[in-house]
């Protein structure tokens, strides 16, 4: 569902002064949704005795089938309501987290990030440093570091990480980047691979917000999240809002860019990524999971259980389950900045109720 040919579509909108929506271009579809529809409903989720996991296999079928009907809707106006369907739209509180945030964390603050910068080169070296650490508890572990000329930025896939060759970030954002992408996605990775069933390693259905709201929070542990990245989740809402309400792509562009305050690069960003293929909400659901999960730690839930694999923060309680039933294991490996000496302070000023800018705003306790 994302467009192939960003870099051009940004060079012609820039040249129309920002006037005339851009043409997209998609990848044509490497497989038929209805053969896959076919084959999706012919798994025998029925003879799953047990209820729970027979529940956790339905409520992925139902998920990937609204996602197959979405492929064959790209460049529809279903695609939205497909969108609206697996992600929802933006409900008012959310709308108004989104614009406190935008408004506390304004769009010329400085962080006093370092000016150092540190090449894929060197981030991948410090990548392997950090699996070799998760590799002293788990040997088994596989996850390999690979640095490419056809990614952009950091990906990670099946337990391993890409780093585009062309990536440079700054040294001050280097720890959150390896929480991010190692403490989280890899290691939950890992540890849903060494349960029973597969689909822990996977995703369980709306898994996505959970993953990414942990990564969030361990870069806070790492001293690592800044304004820009919190504004980025803000700036997404807003922009999932308007797309729902009928503006067009140029609306929602000038209203990042000129109200909002983000430069014409990063709003244009934003905005392909809320309209892409006909209009995708899934953006909206970073923000709204990382205030459920500061939520969900305000009311004392253990933060533990949510790395036993990629999940949502609603499984919280069926892994629970499973766990007491010895269906499942406990993780097997757990983030690095839970070994940390402030870990436990940090915790606490959590539960003490946080709110998203709060993470910014108060920092990480040294």
């Amino acid at each position: 569902a994302t467009p192939v040919n960003i870099e051009k579509a940004w060079s012609v909108f820039h040249r129309s002064r920002c006037d005339i929506i851009p043409e997209f271009y998609y990848r044509p579809l490497a497989v038929d949704p209805d053969l896959l529809k076919r084959q999706l409903f012919q798994v025998p989720v029925d003879k799953v005795e047990d209820p729970t996991l027979a529940f956790l296999f339905r409520q992925k079928r139902r998920e990937l089938d609204r996602q197959l009907s979405m492929l064959l809707d790209r460049g529809k106006q279903d695609f939205l309501y497909g969108s609206l369907q697996l992600y929802g739209g933006i409900e008012p509180p959310l709308l108004e987290a989104a614009k406190d945030v935008l408004a506390g964390l304004g769009p010329h603050r400085r962080d006093g990030g370092s000016k150092k910068i540190v090449t894929a080169r060197e981030l991948a070296l410090r990548v392997h440093e950090e699996l070799d650490v998760y590799c002293s508890v788990f040997p088994n572990m596989k996850s390999r570091v690979e640095i490419r000329d056809d990614i952009i930025g950091l990906l990670v896939s099946r337990g391993d990480l890409y780093i585009g060759s062309d990536t440079k970030v700054s040294a001050s954002r280097v720890e959150a980047l390896v929480e991010h992408e190692v403490g989280t996605h890899i290691l939950t990775y890992v540890n849903g691979s060494m349960q029973p069933f597969a689909l822990l390693s996977q995703g369980f259905s709306g898994y996505d917000a959970l993953q990414e709201d942990l990564a969030v929070l361990g870069e806070f542990f790492a001293g690592g999240l800044d304004a820009g990245r919190m504004r980025l989740l803000a700036g997404r809402v807003i922009a999932a809002h308007c797309l729902v309400d009928g503006a067009s792509f140029v609306d929602v562009w000038r209203l990042l860019n000129r109200e909002y305050g983000f430069n014409q690069r990063t709003a244009f960003t934003i905005a392909i990524r809320i309209f892409r293929a006909g209009g995708l909400t899934k953006d909206a659901v970073y923000l709204r999971g990382l205030i459920a999960l500061l939520d969900y730690l305000q009311k004392g839930g253990d933060l533990l259980p949510l790395f036993t694999g990629k999940i949502a923060i609603e499984h919280v309680s069926l892994i629970r389950e499973l766990t007491y039933r010895e269906v499942l294991k406990p993780p097997g490996l757990y983030p690095g900045y839970f070994r940390k000496a402030d870990f436990t302070m940090n915790m606490r000023r959590l539960q003490d109720g946080t709110k998203p800018i709060d993470l910014v705003e108060q920092g990480v306790a040294r």
